[in-house]
């Protein structure tokens, strides 16, 4: 058994454990946006493949204790690095800092870069190339105080790069936020699911593809581990072939009020094979009605960075005012950064979650739509 690390979004640990164990993984534990295990060869593959919340999988090879930069050049020169690549591969280091030893995670790339290929140097006469946009080998060091770790990112380019998105809106949802969102609300898949306000379709691809059990990095051309030595291509033929699709017999519906989001989210929907799956219409959200039968509505409305504040607190007022009269039955969801216009959708959340939506805070918000009023009918649990 080998040890990996899956390194996520902050607010989606507890989702990419459950997802690893699902997949087989053992020992798992939570730590800040990751989650380490211990598995095989195959579940490597497999956790590239099939985990919807990571954004990384490595694969520890090295650590030890450095305070300074001539500690961390000698610490990772001596390594035997030509058991993991040669001289004729490309290579790139990506760092993580967080330590009053090292200030400049560039910098400490830039040590770890020159030690590698005075490694290759001493030992053939000749130091191995860089490339940063496609490596053939890719290397992650982090330092947590004075302890570094140096893992081969079995992965390349991120995860939430699942290959399928042509088109996005300002600001597009990050796709392992967007699958988090689905997995944390604890959709069952018996029910509809519906993006009222759903730009380039980001959440409603990830929703089509849970429900499906279609495998989030199955559009994408390459993975890292692919360059490895001791890839196993008979292994990993096997793994994209032996997965089926589930039978989804609900409704997927994205609405939007603009033309151009709806446009773009037509091409992304195609392009995830999921035309047949997902329904979209141009409709702005006060006169977009749900089907009858209840289900999940989920949402990433605007959070007002570029409207007034009275402008975006009425908008938010009219979401809860909408909620209350044409949703009865659904659970809804809506994330957003700006807590003073959830506080006026006036309802009352049943669920509160923090998640990060790139640098902004945000809260991921339920709320149960009964006949009559909610405040009556359900306490607010943080």
């Amino acid at each position: 058994m080998e040890n990996y690390l899956a390194t996520t979004l902050q607010g989606l640990e507890s989702v990419l454990e459950d997802e690893i164990k699902l997949l087989g993984g053992t020992n798992t534990k939570i730590l800040r946006r990751a989650v380490s295990f211990e598995g095989n060869k195959q579940l490597l593959y497999k956790s590239n493949l099939h985990l919807r919340t990571a954004l990384k999988i490595l694969k520890p090879i090295e650590s030890f204790l450095a305070k300074n930069e001539n500690e961390l050049y000698r610490q990772i020169k001596k390594f035997n690095w030509s058991d993991i690549f040669g001289i004729d591969d490309t290579f790139a280091i990506d760092s993580v800092v967080n330590s009053k030893f090292f200030n400049h995670s560039k910098y400490v790339a830039l040590k770890s870069k020159d030690a590698i290929a005075d490694y290759f140097r001493d030992k053939t006469g000749k130091r191995p190339s860089i490339d940063i946009s496609n490596p053939d080998f890719r290397i992650n060091i982090h330092i947590n105080a004075d302890k570094v770790s140096v893992s081969m990112d079995s992965s390349g380019e991120s995860l939430h790069k699942r290959g399928y998105r042509l088109q996005q809106n300002i600001a597009p949802l990050n796709e392992v936020l967007a699958a988090g969102m689905v997995l944390l609300s604890g959709w069952d898949k018996k029910s509809n699911f519906i993006d009222p306000m759903c730009g380039s379709a980001t959440i409603l691809i990830e929703a089509a593809m849970i429900a499906n059990n279609i495998p989030p990095g199955i559009f994408r051309k390459n993975f890292a581990f692919e360059k490895w030595n001791d890839f196993d291509n008979n292994m990993w033929n096997q793994i994209l072939e032996d997965w089926e699709t589930h039978d989804f017999e609900y409704e997927i519906i994205g609405a939007d009020i603009s033309e151009r989001a709806i446009l773009n989210a037509k091409e992304n929907i195609k392009s995830a094979s999921l035309h047949k799956k997902i329904q979209t219409i141009i409709k702005a959200f006060e006169k977009f009605n749900p089907p009858q039968q209840h289900g999940i509505v989920m949402m990433n409305p605007p959070y007002g960075e570029r409207l007034r504040k009275s402008d975006i607190e009425d908008f938010y007022s009219k979401i809860g005012e909408r909620l209350k009269h044409h949703y009865t039955g659904y659970e809804v969801w809506i994330l957003s950064s700006n807590y003073g216009a959830l506080k006026k959708i006036g309802l009352h959340h049943s669920k509160r979650i923090t998640l990060f939506n790139g640098q902004l805070e945000c809260k991921f918000q339920k709320f149960s739509i009964y006949e009559g009023s909610l405040k009556r009918k359900k306490t607010i649990v943080d």
